[in-house]
């Protein structure tokens, strides 16, 4: 018992630290397309082990599974995207949110209908966001209308990819993330000249930092985690993330902290421990 909470904090705060690193990669001149293609360049063999050895090479991608693989790459594509605009902490918030916007797609496309007190879980997990996202706009106003409207569409993204997919990602797991990460790669290959790839090395220490301590390992970590303690207890402990994001922004990017920021978050965690406990 005691190992499997030890594997999901550490899971969930290894993950929370891919924000951190992509705010200290664009230090160094890179854009989105070229950090994502390192970041999944260097994590495909993985995925590729993973996927291997979880299906003994018998998994294969069937017709429907293409709209999950897609989503699954435009989410990450678009958060990337969207932290060259705002801080790690907004974006940790508002990719908080999934939980809720897959109550919402299922309403949309299967009439699932929530819950009322998910429905008012979900109006204070948003108004935190909106808290946090009105006092970053105050300060930085284009910059974060962009920011915030990318991640949104990355959350949103990964969502689609949950619902479409649920079945998928228990039958593939990893094939899944390896062919999100070929579509990465070939995206570079289509925008971008080979000579984008020539980066500082520093950013070649961060990407691999992202794709093994931030992607490779909080997945195994995770994966193992619910295997000892089950998924609901995986997912609650899950919420420490955005608070060890909105940590290391402070400490490592010296992101402010203020009054704004504890409301917002204190709002989002209590609206998704709400939904995610009204769900189980």
């Amino acid at each position: 018992m005691a190992a499997g909470l030890l594997m999901a904090v550490i899971g969930s705060v290894a993950f929370s630290g891919k924000a951190i690193i992509v705010k200290l990669a664009y230090r160094y001149g890179v854009d989105a397309v070229t950090l994502l293609m390192y970041r999944m360049l260097l994590a495909l063999p993985v995925f590729l082990l993973m996927a291997w050895w979880g299906s003994r090479g018998q998994a294969r991608l069937g017709r429907g599974d293409w709209l999950g693989v897609t989503g699954y790459y435009l989410a990450s594509f678009l958060d990337f995207a969207g932290l060259a605009y705002i801080s790690a902490s907004l974006e940790r918030l508002i990719l908080y949110l999934n939980p809720t916007l897959v109550l919402l797609l299922g309403l949309v496309l299967y009439k699932r209908r929530p819950h009322p007190v998910q429905w008012m879980a979900m109006g204070v997990s948003y108004a935190g966001v909106l808290l946090v996202f009105g006092h970053e706009l105050s300060f930085d106003g284009w910059n974060t209308a962009i920011g915030t409207a990318l991640v949104l569409g990355s959350a949103v993204s990964y969502a689609v990819y949950l619902v479409h997919s649920g079945e998928m990602v228990k039958r593939l797991g990893s094939l899944a993330s390896s062919v999100a990460c070929v579509f990465c790669i070939l995206q570079f290959a289509v925008l971008r000249p080979l000579s984008a790839a020539l980066v500082q090395p520093e950013v070649l220490w961060l990407s691999l930092l992202n794709a093994s301590v931030c992607t490779v390992v909080p997945v195994l970590l995770v994966m193992m985690a619910i295997e000892r303690i089950g998924p609901a207890v995986t997912a609650q402990i899950g919420m420490i993330g955005p608070l060890s994001t909105i940590v290391m922004g402070i400490w490592i990017l010296g992101e402010p902290f203020n009054a704004w920021l504890l409301a917002g978050t204190s709002l989002v965690l209590g609206g998704v421990y709400l939904v995610s406990r009204k769900r189980a």
